[in-house]
């Protein structure tokens, strides 16, 4: 049995995987979703970027998880690589939704366009958060009314440091067992760290026909995708 442990991205909760949760449990998998500290149901409690990476680690730790498949969206990408080498072999594989990618000595925001610089702004100017975004963000994203109000209704800021400190990597991310999964209707291509990542033949690429939050718009198909990756 895997035991998948669900990190979902920037200003998101466990709650963020609650319809892929009842598909990996009817396959008769262990299905862990994760708050991040500072979020959701865990709101308040302080964090940096190393927090969410030892929340990950003390997750799996502490519930003495093995064959541990590791999925980490959009941000969580981030906290999500580092703690998979931290794991050691209760690691089975790490699955990468839409995601950043962690580089030793980088920080979340260093590889936007203008080095973080808009994002650091803004984080200033909400208290040390990075503040929610209106309804508008996720048009585009096959995403129906419904489930846009979903997202809204549950996010809540996201703590600035997670965003701002680099993260720190013992060994190259590429000799992990990896799924990168490549949401289509986000529009972005892949970033450099991961088309160069991808050349492992530890890594994989999965494409989806959805937008960056594939967990709302198409939590059937993802959670396939989860059981294909875990049966590798």
């Amino acid at each position: 049995m895997a035991n998948f442990v669900l990190v979902a991205g920037a200003r998101l909760g466990a709650w963020a995987w609650d319809e892929v949760v009842p598909y990996l449990r009817a396959a008769g998998q262990g299905a862990h979703p994760l708050t991040l500290s500072g979020l959701a149901d865990r709101r308040g409690v302080p964090a940096g970027q190393q927090t969410h990476v030892q929340d990950i680690v003390d997750e799996v730790e502490g519930q003495d998880l093995r064959d541990v498949v590791l999925v980490g969206h959009s941000y969580a990408g981030i906290p999500a690589g580092q703690a998979a080498e931290r794991i050691g072999d209760r690691l089975a594989h790490v699955i990468f939704v839409d995601s950043s990618v962690p580089a030793d000595g980088e920080a979340f925001v260093s590889a936007w366009p203008d080095g973080g610089a808009m994002v650091k702004a803004s984080i200033a100017d909400n208290g040390g958060f990075w503040p929610l975004v209106p309804a508008a963000h996720y048009d585009g994203q096959g995403l129906t009314d419904e489930q846009i109000a979903r997202i809204l209704g549950g996010s809540t800021p996201h703590p600035g440091a997670t965003l701002t400190e680099p993260a720190v990597l013992a060994r190259p991310l590429d000799e992990l067992p990896a799924t990168y999964i490549h949401c289509l209707l986000a529009g972005a291509e892949l970033s450099d760290d991961v088309a160069k990542l991808l050349t492992s033949r530890h890594w994989r690429l999965v494409e989806m026909d959805t937008g960056h939050w594939p967990m709302f718009s198409q939590p059937r198909e993802l959670a396939q995708i989860f059981l294909e990756a875990a049966g590798e």
